[in-house]
C-alpha cells in the first residue's frame, strides 16, 4: 500500500523526500529536519500521539527550498530566515533561476585565482 501525494508524510519519509543522508550513511538524519523545525517558525508539522511529526505538502515544500538554499546554494540560516520571512511564494524552480549556485561560483574563483598565478610568473 502507498499513500497518496497529498498524505501526511512521517519524519522518516520527509527526509527520503529531501534525499538527506548521514555522513556514515547508515541512519536517516531526522535531526535535521527538527533542527529545522526549530529554526524556522514556517514549518508546522502535526505533532499526534507519541509526539509523532506528520508533515502535509506545504511543509514539505518549504522543507525543500530550505534544503536547497542551505545545501545547494551555501546560504546560511540566517539569509534563508530572511528570505522565508519575506514571505514570497517563490516556487522552486523560480528560485533556482533567480539565484547564483555557490558551486559555480566557487570554480569561478578558482578558476580567476589560477589565472592570476598563472600572471604573476
Amino acid at each position: 500500500m502507498t499513500k497518496s501525494d497529498g498524505a501526511y508524510k512521517t519524519i522518516g519519509e520527509v527526509v527520503k523526500i529531501l534525499g538527506l543522508s548521514s555522513k556514515k550513511g547508515n541512519s536517516l538524519p531526522t535531526h535535521t529536519i527538527r533542527f529545522w523545525e526549530k529554526n524556522f517558525k514556517q514549518i508546522k508539522p502535526k505533532i499526534l500521539n507519541g509526539n509523532r511529526r506528520y508533515y502535509d505538502e506545504k511543509n514539505i515544500d518549504i522543507l525543500r527550498k530550505i534544503h536547497f538554499l542551505l545545501k545547494e546554494k551555501g546560504m546560511t540560516i540566517k539569509g534563508v530566515k530572511k528570505i522565508l520571512d519575506k514571505n514570497k511564494s517563490l516556487k522552486l524552480d523560480e528560485f533556482s533561476n533567480q539565484s547564483i549556485n555557490a558551486n559555480t561560483v566557487r570554480k569561478r574563483l578558482l578558476k580567476i585565482s589560477s589565472l592570476l598565478k598563472g600572471l604573476k610568473k
